[in-house]
């Protein structure tokens, strides 16, 4: 008996073992975003925006592993605006009780969202309070786990909680530390006595 040519169209279909709909039948797993969807679909990410913040204690995040990702350096921060600055070093010398020897770090949360989380470093005494010690602890762990951060007021220090499941390593961007530098401190160089913000800091403007 001839078969009719729907009968022969399914089971072409069913022999595709590699297909995702099979008889109008869609794998509703197999198509789920993954967490590299934009690799995967060749898409490549253009960064326009990278904050300067601390985790927010809701968000898993990592840090990248890699020194070259890093920097440590004199920074300004403007604690109402919740803003840092970088400083130039020959601007050092010039603002030393307005500067603050600080650790730059990438880090990325599970939205693939990076950001620079800026940590405090030990002063010229080598003396450095627990808030700040334990968040550079807490940066080793976020080397190779996914953690949120938590801040126990109590203990007076930030604790690490780790993601329970097991999650996808994150998606590193295809560009270098420098770039995304220039887009984190775009228009907050201070370079210059005459930088505006110092003008604000010195109550003349």
């Amino acid at each position: 008996m001839k078969k009719d040519s729907k009968t022969d169209s399914q089971e072409m279909a069913q022999d595709n073992s590699g297909s995702t709909i099979s008889n109008n039948q869609i794998d509703v797993e197999a198509m789920r975003l993954r967490q590299d969807f934009n690799t995967m679909a060749g898409v490549k990410k253009v960064i326009t925006t990278v904050p300067v913040r601390k985790p927010n204690r809701q968000e898993y995040i990592r840090v990248h592993p890699d020194k070259e990702w890093q920097l440590q350096t004199a920074v300004l921060e403007l604690k109402e605006d919740r803003e840092h600055y970088l400083v130039a070093p020959e601007m050092w010398s010039e603002i030393p009780g307005e500067i603050t020897p600080k650790l730059l770090l990438t880090a990325i949360n599970r939205q693939g969202v990076l950001f620079i989380w800026p940590i405090k470093l030990p002063g010229e005494d080598g003396r450095l309070d627990n808030w700040n010690q334990s968040a550079l602890d807490l940066v080793e762990i976020a080397k190779e786990n996914w953690i949120r951060v938590v801040a126990n007021m109590s203990l007076g220090a930030y604790e690490a909680s780790k993601a329970g499941g097991e999650l996808s390593e994150p998606v590193w961007p295809k560009t270098t530390f420098q770039e995304l530098l220039n887009i984190a401190f775009k228009g907050r160089v201070i370079d210059s006595v005459d930088h505006p913000v110092l003008k604000r800091l010195a109550g003349e403007v």
